[in-house]
């Protein structure tokens, strides 16, 4: 909105008659709304259209570029044609002043409903941001849906397959090989998601027109003298390069020359011999103030250089007061368009990083679910299918069985992963899973259970902690134990612990995030894992310390 102030205030304010006239003032509150409100109607730009007369040609760029911002397709560039005519019509009757009337009120009209149009698009890119974080954690899901179904999905209707033939050796082999393959999956970055086109491409064109405006204007007031006329095109052909659109933190190439060139073009056109040219010094100063606030004192030595030599060359107060402000607006006007389109720019990064945030976060969502509810189910697999082979084909039926159930089990919760953050856990069960599949491994199960609490977050947590009994240890025994204040798992060989690979910090962060506390580390001979719950966080501490020691 400032930016857009700024030009208007270019645009519409005339030092030497400071105190509009009604007529201006009415077209000019009207230009306000269209500008910085989405309030745009026809009739009030029909208003404006019907009070230029008496406005005058000055007023002529506010209207020519309403033009553009209420009507669309071809209708608003034909009334904007009509405008700038009209405000030739209204321009004193020589070469010069209609050239200039006519300039104006196109540069004026083009660069106002640039910066404008600039604005929404800024506003819409900012509208658009969890939008396209949305669309990509969806395109990631599908993606991590589609992954994990090919690799796990039909290696699981394999195992249960392998399990109504009896063949618990090539389960065993498949569990394992498959438990390491799984791992990987939601790891790797999937393609971005397409974004809808805001670029800003009314930017160039905009500029490129307003800078040939000028030019061929320059060119009628030199009136074929070329050392000027050369001068003229050399400074407008500098600010263009330093004023075309890049993303944000891109600097023009050498740049240092080119503001030095640009700078010694500036102060020749002001001491040239016989007559001064002030109305180049306002694109010298926009090109110093495109290139950041480190050159923006040079575009105010400009501007006071140039009011310092037409004093001294002897022009008239209101004459300099005139090319002054002059160059200050043409300056505000140039480089507003330049901000607003970077800040378009930065906009758009800032709505891709979050896009890429939000698209990471949901692959690390998955990854821990993967490691969490599947890890477990896997390795409860290969324990059962290993016990499997040891035993006597007739014996082992109840253990193929078991294995083909926990299969479909993990081959629900892998359709479920993508689409949700967990799937509904019952403790009780996972308590009767682990005790189950521990015995089967050669573990003695200790159960004591002071707490009927049946709860999401300390399943997870169990199917872990018994994951890592088969995985990193060679215990013997194992005590679980679930309380009121948490849930606390024992077990010995700690001495054989081979790693935890990173399930437990990826439970750190889910008890974390629930607002609990989890702890694990061995010695003696043991290993303990233990959450303390968010329920006791706010209670006595001593009623809870086996847990909280832990």
């Amino acid at each position: 909105m400032l930016i857009v102030l700024v030009v208007l205030a270019g645009a519409a304010f005339d030092p030497l008659h400071p105190v509009p006239s009604p007529p201006f003032a009415l077209v000019l509150v009207l230009q306000l709304l269209h500008c910085l409100t989405p309030w745009r109607s026809r009739w009030s730009l029909a208003a404006q259209t019907l009070l230029l007369p008496w406005a005058g040609p000055a007023a002529a760029g506010m209207v020519a570029s309403s033009a553009l911002l209420v009507l669309r397709g071809a209708t608003r560039w034909c009334l904007f044609a009509v405008v700038v005519t009209a405000a030739a019509l209204l321009a004193p009757a020589t070469p010069f002043g209609v050239a200039l009337a006519v300039l104006n009120a196109a540069c004026q009209g083009l660069v106002l409903f640039g910066v404008t149009r600039l604005g929404d698009t800024r506003a819409a890119v900012h509208a658009a941001r969890a939008e396209l974080a949305a669309r990509s954690v969806s395109a990631e899901r599908v993606r991590a849906a589609r992954d994990l179904e090919a690799v796990l999905g039909t290696t699981l209707s394999m195992i249960i397959d392998l399990a109504g033939r009896g063949d618990a050796a090539r389960i065993a082999a498949v569990s394992r090989e498959t438990a390491a393959r799984a791992r990987a999956v939601p790891e790797t970055p999937g393609e971005p998601v397409p974004e809808p086109d805001l670029t800003p491409r009314l930017a160039l064109p905009i500029l490129v027109a307003v800078h040939a405006g000028y030019l061929v204007t320059s060119l009628i007031y030199l009136q074929g003298r070329p050392a000027p006329a050369l001068l003229a095109a050399g400074i407008l052909g500098l600010q263009l390069y330093h004023a075309l659109p890049r993303p944000p933190g891109a600097r023009p190439r050498h740049a240092v020359w080119t503001a030095t060139t640009l700078l010694l073009l500036t102060a020749i056109t002001l001491l040239y011999p016989g007559q001064a040219y002030p109305q180049l010094a306002g694109f010298a100063a926009a090109g110093f103030l495109v290139y950041g606030r480190a050159w923006w004192p040079l575009a105010g030595a400009v501007v006071a250089s140039l009011s310092a030599v037409l004093a001294v060359r002897g022009y008239p107060p209101s004459e300099n007061l005139y090319w002054t402000f002059n160059a200050v607006a043409i300056a505000a006007m140039l480089y507003g368009l330049a901000a607003q389109t970077a800040l378009v720019f930065q906009a758009r990064e800032a709505q891709r990083a979050l896009a890429a945030l939000a698209a990471a976060d949901e692959r690390r969502r998955i990854s821990r679910d993967v490691h969490d509810l599947l890890g477990y189910g896997l390795s409860a697999i290969t324990v059962k299918a290993e016990l499997a082979v040891r035993l006597e084909p007739e014996a082992a039926g109840d253990q193929l069985a078991e294995i083909a159930a926990i299969a479909r089990r993990s081959l629900a919760a892998l359709r479920v992963i993508p689409a949700e953050p967990d799937p509904r856990l019952s403790l009780a069960a996972e308590l009767d899973s682990a005790c189950s599949i521990l015995e089967a491994a050669g573990v003695e199960v200790t159960v004591r259970r002071e707490s009927e609490r049946d709860d999401a977050l300390l399943a997870i947590v169990l199917r872990e902690a018994v994951t890592n009994v088969l995985r990193h240890s060679d215990a013997t025994r194992c005590l679980i134990e679930i309380t009121p204040a948490g849930l606390r798992i024992v077990n010995d060989g700690a001495s054989g612990v081979r790693g935890t690979g990173s399930g437990t910090a990826n439970l750190t962060t889910r008890v974390a995030a629930a607002g609990g506390t989890l702890t694990a580390g061995g010695d003696d001979g043991e290993y303990r894992l233990a959450v303390l719950y968010p329920a006791v966080l706010g209670g006595d501490a001593h009623s809870v310390e086996p847990v909280a020691r832990v």
